[in-house]
């Protein structure tokens, strides 16, 4: 009776989950990954934006994907991955990285935007981020020893690996779960691109919930 019960329950709950929207396309909509490149937390539903400072679209962007991260349910995760093409990017992935180890991203990652997307700074050497980090309180010499550190230094080395599985061509790009890449372009802009992400989440969300009702009705047996 328990098994019966058990296997009822996992038809009710498929029932209840949203229908998966049918009007974006694989290959036309997104693109899916091959291989898929593994998250850091199995436990969420990553959601990972490739970005750069200078990139005047990530810019505009920037507040759409703020407004929607506080609106994610708690089983997604959104995590920021700098892109890194050439050495002066490097110098915005150390800035970023920089920020997060000193727990001021909060104020610096606008900052950041603003000084290249407004005040046309370049941001071309690490003087100049400098100032953009004292200017928000954070003292000189703690900054240099951080974005010249081993621990920087490697989490931009592990951006720049990301970037290359991703095989991304540009930026804002969204990738979900590690599977799926969505662009402006694809997606049909920056709103567009959210959409689709929603719709990828509640795929995956439905794939997680089938395969645990699935291990279950197993383990019952």
């Amino acid at each position: 009776m328990n098994r019966v019960l058990r296997l009822f329950a996992a038809v009710l709950l498929f029932a209840a989950l949203p229908a998966s929207a049918t009007e974006y396309v694989a290959g036309k909509d997104y693109e899916v990954l091959d291989p898929p490149v593994r998250t850091a937390n199995p436990a969420k539903i990553d959601v990972t934006e490739l970005f750069w400072y200078g990139c005047g679209h990530c810019f505009i962007f920037e507040p759409l994907l703020d407004k929607w991260q506080r609106q994610l349910a708690a089983d997604v995760v959104l995590a920021r991955s700098p892109a890194i093409w050439h050495p002066t990017m490097e110098l915005h992935a150390r800035a970023y990285y920089t920020a997060k180890a000193l727990g001021v991203l909060d104020k610096v990652h606008q900052a950041l935007f603003d000084a290249m997307n407004v005040k046309q700074n370049k941001l071309a050497g690490e003087d100049a981020i400098a100032e953009i980090f004292v200017a928000n309180g954070v003292d000189e010499q703690e900054f240099r020893k951080t974005f010249n550190s081993f621990g920087v230094a490697s989490a931009v080395r592990q951006a720049d690996a990301r970037q290359r599985s991703y095989h991304s061509a540009g930026t804002p790009e969204l990738v979900i779960e590690g599977k799926y890449r969505v662009t402006a372009r694809t997606a049909g802009g920056h709103q567009g691109m959210l959409d689709v992400a929603d719709h990828l989440i509640a795929l995956e969300r439905e794939r997680r919930a089938k395969a645990g009702a699935s291990d279950s009705a197993a383990a019952s047996q």
